[in-house]
């Protein structure tokens, strides 16, 4: 368990340090989805018997993904 926390605080401080300087729609897209995929990896990875792995692959995931998604929010004249 003690592996698993220190995963997701890693994922947790990459990805509010990429955050830093983008305005406040990128930063709550990126963190959400950051978070959706950290709980979502650490079931899935729960289930396979590495948690924090999980945890760690679904973070950076869903952060990219968030990211991804607000940047074509922006390409089609959303905010």
């Amino acid at each position: 368990m003690k592996r698993t926390g220190i995963a997701i605080l890693a994922a947790a401080s990459i990805t509010l340090a990429g955050c830093a300087g983008v305005d406040d729609n990128t930063a709550k897209r990126t963190g959400g989805g950051a978070a959706i995929g950290a709980v979502t990896g650490l079931v899935i990875g729960g289930m396979v018997g590495s948690p924090g792995t999980g945890a760690a692959i679904g973070a950076a995931a869903g952060a990219s993904g968030g990211l991804i998604y607000d940047q074509i929010s922006k390409d089609q004249g959303g905010s």
